[in-house]
């Protein structure tokens, strides 16, 4: 599977972006998509999933009410948006994927995209 992920961007504190991941190769619809992001000299974290047997998603707890993930597997897509944003959202963002029964750990995932900056600064 190859992931390509975009919508990254530099934004206003409070303004929104959506991120984009296609992934080609697989369909989507086997894996996991989760999303992650590094923040400037942090390590990578788990932001949230979009599951493969409901696609339902889970996001980590800190994020919840202002990112929603969702996918549209006709299109091999998946999607991070991201409101009220703030600068502590400032990071690389990555989308991966995985067939583990496991997902909030980087290593649950085999496929990486290979990231997108989002800045949010005035």
């Amino acid at each position: 599977v190859q992931l390509q992920a975009s919508g990254g961007g530099l934004v206003r504190p409070g303004g929104s972006l959506r991120l984009s991941c296609t992934a080609s190769g697989r369909a989507i619809r086997a894996y996991h998509m989760g999303w992650f992001r590094q923040p400037p000299g942090k390590e990578r974290e788990f932001v949230g999933v979009s599951r493969r047997s409901s696609g339902a998603s889970i996001l980590t707890d800190s994020l919840k009410g202002r990112f929603t993930i969702s996918r549209d597997n006709a299109k091999n897509t998946v999607y991070l948006q991201m409101n009220s944003l703030k600068p502590e959202d400032t990071a690389v963002y990555y989308c991966a994927s995985g067939s583990s029964v496991v997902f909030r750990a980087p290593e649950d995932y085999g496929y990486w995209g290979q990231g997108t900056q989002v800045t949010v600064s005035s």
